[in-house]
C-alpha cells in the first residue's frame, strides 16, 4: 500500500506542483489503484509514473470546486481509449454526476467499460472483505468530504516450518491451516489451525482529507490513523486568511494530527504562492508541534508500513 502524490497545489498549477490529485496503490492487495481527487491535467501526471489507468478501480472526489475535478473528464475518456474494460466507479459529493455526465455528452465521449457514479453522503460509503471507507463532511466553502480508508486485519502468516518439522508438507492442507480449520490427519493427529498462526496483521487506516478548516469531523476521521493527509494551504502566522478562505495552515493541520494521535502526518494542498524553496519553512513550522510530518511534492511516494497487533 502506497501513496503518490500526483498534484499537490492549491486553486492554481503552479511550476512545481499540479493541482490536487493523490493515487492509492494497492496493487499488492487487490490489483488496483485508487484515485482521490483529479485537478486538471492528471493524465499527463500520470505519463510520468508507472500508473496505468485501466487500474484504476475507484475515484474519490473530496469536493466540486474545480482544482479538483477539472482532469476528470479527460481521465475517464482517456481510460476508455486505452484498453480500460474493467468496471469503474466515482464517489463525490451531489452535482459529481450532473458534471461528467454532461461533460461525456457534450464532448461525445463513449466510454467502453461500465461506469458507475455514486452521489454520497456522511457514513460508510464502500465495504467489502478488504476495505472500509467512511466519508464525513468537513469545513469548506461548499461541501467537502473527508475520507478514513481501514484496511481490515489480516490472519497472521501460516509458520510452515514448524508444519513441515513436524512431518506435515505443503498442500491444500496448509490453507485449511490458514483459515483456522481444525484437521484431524492420515497418521490420526489431530491439530488446530490458530495453532500455527503468527499474529493478526493489523489493518492499516489512511485518512485523506478535502479542503477544509480545523473542525470536528477532520478529527474524528483522523483518529489513531496510521497517516493523516490533511491540507496546509497556508503557512503558520496565516491563519485570519485561512479562516477567511476555509482552508488550514501548516501548524493547524499539525495541531489536529497530535490531537487525534496519528502516526504520520502528510502536509498537501500548498498554496502557489510559496516557492519550492519555502517547502522545508512549511515542513519545520508543522514539526515543531507533530515531528513526525513530512510535506508531499509532485510524484512523492508514501509507503504505508503494515503493523501487528
Amino acid at each position: 500500500m502506497e501513496l503518490l502524490f500526483l498534484g499537490t497545489g492549491a486553486g492554481v498549477p503552479a511550476k512545481h506542483r499540479n493541482v490536487s490529485s493523490l493515487a492509492l496503490k494497492l496493487l499488492d492487495e487487490r490489483n488496483a489503484v485508487w484515485l482521490f481527487d483529479c485537478g486538471e491535467a492528471t493524465q499527463h501526471q500520470i505519463l510520468h509514473t508507472s500508473l496505468k489507468p485501466r487500474k484504476i478501480e475507484k475515484i474519490f472526489i473530496t469536493h466540486l470546486h474545480g482544482d479538483h475535478i477539472f482532469g476528470l473528464p479527460g481521465l475517464l475518456g482517456s481510460r476508455s481509449f486505452q484498453g480500460g474494460l474493467s468496471d469503474l466507479t466515482v464517489y463525490g459529493p451531489p452535482g459529481i454526476r450532473d458534471y461528467i455526465d454532461i461533460s461525456l455528452q457534450v464532448s461525445q465521449t463513449h466510454l467502453k467499460y461500465p461506469l458507475k457514479i455514486v452521489e454520497i453522503t456522511e457514513g460508510i460509503i464502500f465495504e467489502d472483505e478488504q476495505f472500509l471507507v467512511e466519508a464525513r463532511l468537513l469545513d469548506h466553502a461548499i461541501s467537502s468530504f473527508g475520507f478514513r480508508i481501514t484496511e481490515k486485519d489480516k490472519p497472521g502468516t501460516l509458520d510452515a516450518t514448524q508444519l513441515m518439522a513436524e512431518g506435515i508438507m505443503p498442500g491444500p492442507i496448509y490453507q485449511r491451516l490458514k483459515n483456522g480449520e481444525i484437521i484431524t490427519l492420515d497418521d490420526g493427529r489431530t491439530i488446530a489451525g490458530h495453532d500455527y498462526l503468527g499474529p493478526d496483521q493489523k489493518g492499516r487506516i489512511i485518512t485523506i482529507l478535502g479542503d477544509t478548516r480545523p473542525c470536528t469531523n477532520a478529527l474524528k476521521l483522523a483518529d489513531s490513523a496510521d497517516l493523516l493527509v490533511h491540507e496546509a494551504t497556508f503557512a503558520a502566522g496565516s491563519e485570519g486568511m485561512a479562516t477567511e478562505y476555509f482552508h488550514s495552515t501548516t501548524t493547524q493541520a499539525a495541531q489536529l494530527a497530535k490531537e487525534a494521535g496519528v502516526k504520520m502526518l502528510c502536509l498537501n494542498h500548498i498554496s502557489s504562492r510559496y516557492l519550492k524553496e519555502q517547502s522545508k519553512q512549511l515542513l519545520e513550522e508543522a514539526k515543531g508541534i507533530f515531528p513526525n510530518t513530512v510535506i508531499a511534492s509532485d510524484f512523492f511516494e508514501l509507503a504505508v508500513p503494515v503493523g501487528s497487533k
